[in-house]
């Protein structure tokens, strides 16, 4: 079964909101960009902003969708949903730990999972 992943894609100043994998699951140690598995009934872009809230403390707006595609892990399936997204009005734009702003043009330094390569490809061409 595929799960159904949301995963928000906040750009600010020209950065965008990543966060390092804990130990102890599976990707540990990788970067991502906050986002998890959707609920029942619930849209991709209702997803990314409840699950960017629940991990980083910040709130968002989805603004539109950069693009969706499936992955093959060795713990699974997923359908990854990358919603763009911004800080909604009078956010501080500090997000919780391990979270952080990293500019465009140094994206391509943090390690990524596999399921982020076109991602990455079209925030840094």
């Amino acid at each position: 079964m595929t799960k159904q992943i949301a995963i928000a894609v906040v750009e600010h100043e020209g950065c965008f909101l990543i966060g390092q994998r804990p130990p102890g699951v599976p990707l540990a140690g990788l970067w991502e960009f906050p986002g998890g598995k959707m609920e029942p009934n619930e849209t991709a872009k209702e997803a990314a902003v409840r699950e960017c809230r629940e991990e980083t403390g910040l709130t968002v707006e989805a603004v539109g969708t950069w693009l969706v595609q499936e992955e093959e892990y060795p713990h699974g399936r997923v359908r990854l949903h990358f919603i763009a997204c911004r800080l909604a009005s009078k956010e501080t734009g500090l997000p919780h730990e391990p979270f952080l702003w990293a500019a465009r043009g140094k994206l391509l330094e943090y390690e990524f999972p596999s399921g982020n390569r076109e991602l990455l490809r079209r925030l840094t061409a």
